[in-house]
């Protein structure tokens, strides 16, 4: 029963692209819903810093070319085009570069947590836009900016709070729209249960 529950609602989560106008009102629907059922929905202030996703980046860069690295030459020339080159991106950073990389993922994790803590549970887009192209390796396909649409996602990925993604209904294409429950650490039970 949501009734009583404190559901925060993420829609900005300050850097990334920029949340998709159809993605948006599915997800404050489903909030409304929540809402309507008993429970005290209020916004979660956007946390997500551009220093927190490049940093992110750089050390996945470098982890990604070490593995590269050590491929010869004819197993390299399997590897996706985008991935080789954002990977290569990681090749020259420095072991301050790389380490600096991994400080942000730990500051993201922190900045996750501060920013649901006054939550039972958060709401939040999965991605910010609607599904693209299957042959685009991301929405923007960029290589040099490849974390743009994770925004939503990653921070819990790396503060280890539960979610669960759920379809929360369609754009006028007919394309499904995830909506994200994201719980406390170790509430796996209870993200399932909302």
């Amino acid at each position: 029963d949501p009734k009583g529950l404190r559901v925060g609602l993420m829609l900005d989560c300050g850097v990334g692209l920029a949340l998709d106008h159809e993605v948006r009102t599915i997800v404050e629907a489903a909030a409304h819903r929540f809402a309507a059922a008993g429970a005290a929905v209020g916004t979660v202030a956007p946390f997500l810093t551009r220093a927190m996703l490049d940093g992110l980046d750089r050390f996945w860069r470098a982890r990604a070319w070490a593995d590269l690295d050590a491929m010869d030459e004819a197993a390299r020339r399997k590897v996706l085009p985008y991935i080789l080159a954002w990977a290569q991106g990681g090749r020259d950073l420095s072991g301050a570069q790389v380490y600096d990389g991994m400080n942000q993922m730990l500051v993201m994790r922190r900045a996750a947590l501060a920013a649901c803590r006054g939550f039972d549970f958060v709401l939040a887009p999965v991605s910010p836009v609607p599904a693209f192209a299957a042959e685009l390796a991301s929405p923007i396909h960029d290589p040099d900016r490849p974390f743009e649409h994770i925004a939503y996602t990653v921070p819990f990925n790396m503060s280890e709070q539960p979610a669960a993604s759920i379809n929360a209904g369609y754009t006028g294409a007919g394309l499904p729209v995830g909506l994200q429950v994201i719980g406390r650490r170790f509430d796996d039970l209870g993200v399932l249960r909302l």
